[in-house]
Parts: structure tokens; sequence; C-alpha cells
């Protein structure tokens, strides 16, 4: 599973998924580009990466700000020979259907579905010119089973599973692998900090490992993805959930 010799593009790199996805490619010798609009936790992950021995640029930028990702993507960005982009960049409005609001929904919607589609523009001609490209979207088991209260975050990682096969079925015969990871109920600071114990462990008692996963469980199949053992694989939504929401 060695990356070596390939540049990957992470968002969302300073924690969580994304932090145990840029420590885990670092660590198979991939070259790193890191995106977090928190400059603080970037530097931080950064300073983990390079210390551990990796080659790692950073950009501390708010990927919701659409007209600066266009300019900063061609300026910048377009510079670096990329050949693996992870999407994983996101964040969450709850809300019920009837109490959710436009702006909330419009934001989720923007940073799961409109970014990604965005950096996808942006680096898979030069994959396709290549012939070779890993572009590795990260969903969620809500994406498919939906969420009581999460009605943008379940439609937006919903058009996550629709934007990987459609790409997946246009650039596959140019040798670019397009899949997207679906993680359950896993231990990000996010969910720590904000999701009330008994709504994990109602998430706990549906899942079949029987507890919450591990950012690095996610990490290390993403990284899969984009190695050469997965060559044969695109246009799969695969769940990393200890069975929640598959069983």
């Amino acid at each position: 599973m060695s990356l070596s010799g390939h540049t990957a593009f992470i968002t969302g790199a300073g924690q969580g998924i994304g932090k145990a996805c840029a420590l885990a490619f670092a660590s198979r010798g991939a070259n790193l580009t890191l995106i977090d609009k928190n400059q603080d936790s970037l530097t931080n992950v950064a300073s983990e990466v390079s210390r551990a021995g990796g080659t790692v640029t950073q950009f501390a930028f708010d990927l919701t700000d659409l007209e600066g990702l266009k300019e900063i993507g061609e300026t910048d960005w377009k510079k670096v020979p990329i050949d693996i982009l992870v999407n994983n960049a996101g964040f969450d409005r709850p809300g019920t259907t009837a109490k959710i609001d436009k702006k909330g929904f419009d934001e989720v919607i923007t940073i799961h579905v409109t970014v990604p589609l965005m950096l996808i523009q942006l680096f898979l001609p030069d994959m396709q010119a290549a012939g070779w490209g890993r572009i590795i979207n990260i969903s969620s088991i809500y994406g498919l089973i939906g969420g009581k209260g999460e009605v943008a975050y379940s439609t937006a990682k919903a058009g996550v599973i629709g934007l990987t096969k459609s790409v997946a079925k246009e650039c596959g015969r140019d040798g670019v692998t397009v899949n997207a990871v679906l993680p359950g109920l896993i231990r990000t600071p996010t969910i720590e900090r904000f999701m009330a114990e008994k709504y994990k462990q109602q998430i706990i008692a549906d899942t079949a490992l029987g507890r919450i996963g591990e950012p690095e469980e996610v990490a290390r199949v993403v990284a899969f993805l984009a190695s050469e053992d997965a060559s044969f694989i695109t246009g799969i939504t695969l769940p990393v959930s200890g069975g929640w929401g598959v069983l």
C-alpha cells in the first residue's frame, strides 16, 4: 500500500478523519497538500507530519468561499501535481425538515457537494492526462439511511454518493478511480464535543461491533483506496461503520 511518488490533496485536514488521513498517507510515503480553515490546527497537523518525515504543504482556507476557491485553485493548487484527492471537509447544520432554514441547508450542500465537485473539476483533467488518479469522497452512513433531525446533512451525503458514481463512470477508462467512504459513528472532536451521550449510545446499540470507531480506522480504508491494491475498485460506496446502517 505504498503511496510513494504520489501527492495527496486532503481537505478538512486539521482534525478528526482528515488529520488521520494525513498521517496515514504520510506514513505510506505520499507528499501532502493539506487544507483546513483553522490555521492553528492545520499547522499542528503539518508539524506532526513533518516530524514523521513527510513532505507537506498547507493552506489555511475556507472552502465555502467559492470565488476564492476558484482563484486559489487556479493560481496555487493547480501548480501542484495532485494525483490523489480526498474530499473530507464538512460540517453539519442539524434540523428537521420542518425547521431547517434554507441558508443552513445551502451551506451544508455547498461544503459537501459543491466544493468536492469544484475540486474534482480542478484536478481531474490532469489525472486523466497522466492516466492515473484517485478520488476518495467522504460520505456518511446517513447518506444511505437518512437521519432524524439531519435532513441537510443526510441529503448532502447522499449527493456525495451520486457525485462519486457519476464521476467514476466518466473517467474510469482514463485510469482514474473514484470511490466514496461512508463512516459511521467516529470519535472525532466534533462528535466528542457536540453529540449528547444518549445519542451516541443509541447508535452504538445499533452497531454490530458495539463500539464507536476511531478516525484511524477510516483513514486506513481511504489510504487503501488510494493505493495500487485498489486498482480495480471504482464507483463503490464503502461503509466503515462497524455494521451500523448496513445490517
